[in-house]
């Protein structure tokens, strides 16, 4: 009898990736000649990056920084979602939270595409924050995942525990 394979499909955000882009986004926005006097910051606020200006183009620029160092460090942007910008009192601020996760509405997105257009060998089963798709052929669940990477998708998902 042949053994199962299986896979994964998860949203998950490296932690030390984004904390590594916010040290050099700040790093940056102290050094640039066109932050000066603006003391715009980039920093943690608890579970969310916090990016905070004097004038709002500048907050939109540093915004642009920050996004430039996740792109530069393989972090993709749609696991990122920023906020509107917002005045308060005479500082703009921008809040950017981590997407962790699938959504049940999202996973079931995934979930349909697969069975629409998948293979038909193929198991696609919603467990928490993540999908399990199973099959008998290895060659099945490569064509899934080349499904699934050529769907847009307005959130970011990778591959893990391939067996």
């Amino acid at each position: 009898m042949a053994q199962d394979s299986s896979f994964d499909i998860v949203s998950q955000v490296d932690r030390q990736e984004v904390d590594n882009a916010v040290n050099q986004a700040a790093k940056e926005v102290r050094q640039r000649f066109d932050f000066k006097g603006t003391d715009t910051t980039v920093a943690w606020s608890g579970e969310v990056v916090a990016l905070e200006s004097s004038t709002e183009d500048r907050l939109k620029a540093a915004l642009e920084v920050f996004q430039s160092k996740l792109a530069r460090r393989q972090v993709d942007l749609r696991s990122v979602k920023p906020s509107d910008p917002k005045a308060s009192g005479k500082r703009w601020r921008v809040f950017c939270s981590l997407q962790q996760g699938i959504s049940a509405d999202d996973a079931r997105k995934v979930a349909k595409l697969i069975r629409d257009q998948g293979p038909k060998s193929v198991k696609a089963q919603i467990q928490g924050d993540e999908l399990r798709v199973g099959s008998k052929s290895r060659d099945d669940l490569q064509a899934v995942q080349k499904l699934v990477r050529q769907a847009e998708f307005d959130f970011a998902l990778q591959f893990t525990n391939y067996r």
